[in-house]
């Protein structure tokens, strides 16, 4: 039985006006997914990145992590 590998993957989860989570996969570009409830959007946010290595694991392609995103907030006047 093959070892299986553990990798860990930063998500962003942004709130939608309507309810519910959109999830984004910084480092897998072009993985989103969406959840009605917080609960909702992790069980979705981890079956999309099980389909995103297994559609590159099917395609013979390497895991390629980018680099982690920085995060931060800006302060601004406006009038």
């Amino acid at each position: 039985m093959k070892k299986r590998k553990k990798i860990q993957f930063e998500i962003i989860l942004q709130p939608e006006s309507e309810g519910g989570f959109t999830v984004i996969v910084p480092e897998l570009p072009g993985c989103v997914t969406y959840g009605e409830n917080l609960e909702e959007a992790l069980i979705m946010a981890k079956d999309a990145i099980k389909g995103y290595l297994h559609s590159l694991k099917k395609h013979k392609e390497p895991i390629l992590k980018k680099a982690r995103p920085l995060i931060t907030s800006l302060e601004i006047e406006y009038a």
